[in-house]
């Protein structure tokens, strides 16, 4: 009996949007949102969001594609894939071009001889780099695609909240 391979286009798939953003209140506070919403059959089945003090944009969507991998982790069915879908160029550039594997081989330090940022996320996200099950794909941001568009308006709300309750007077150079 021959045995035919599929293609990703036939394999049932676990599809994440991400998306990060970061608001400035002065020239140093920062307020970040992050969100995913996950998909499967094209039909929502989960969606969170949260946010972080003194962040960066990068920080933001290497957060959501951390969360959204945690979740795919413990929600994924047995032979189907995840694609996560970013806005981020430097995430999936990351991905694509293996910037990680020099990371790694060089002890976190990028090519400008700097220790690599946000460094935290990328060792929880970076095993699912060289993972047969998992794809990380690049959607254009602000454009016409709904998913990453919904992620956007989530990630913005939880950063327009958190700077819009902050009380602080530290880090303010206005």
């Amino acid at each position: 009996m021959i045995q035919e391979k599929r293609s990703l286009s036939q394999m049932a798939k676990l599809e994440i949007y991400t998306d990060g953003s970061c608001k400035k209140l002065g020239s140093k506070t920062t307020f970040g949102g992050w969100s995913f919403i996950a998909l499967r059959d094209g039909v929502r089945i989960y969606e969170t969001a949260g946010s972080e003090y003194g962040t960066t944009n990068q920080r933001m969507e290497l957060l959501a594609i951390r969360n959204a991998l945690d979740f795919a982790q413990k929600n994924r069915h047995p032979n189907e894939s995840v694609v996560i879908y970013s806005d981020s160029a430097y995430a999936v550039n990351c991905y694509q071009q293996e910037w990680y594997i020099g990371w790694q081989n060089n002890g976190w330090v990028n090519a400008k001889g700097e220790d690599v940022k946000n460094q935290d996320l990328w060792v929880d996200i970076v095993p699912y780099f060289d993972n047969f099950w998992y794809y990380f794909e690049k959607v254009q941001g602000h454009s016409k695609n709904y998913w990453n568009n919904e992620c956007d308006r989530l990630a913005q709300i939880e950063a327009q909240t958190l700077k819009d309750n902050f009380r602080g007077e530290q880090n303010l150079d206005g």
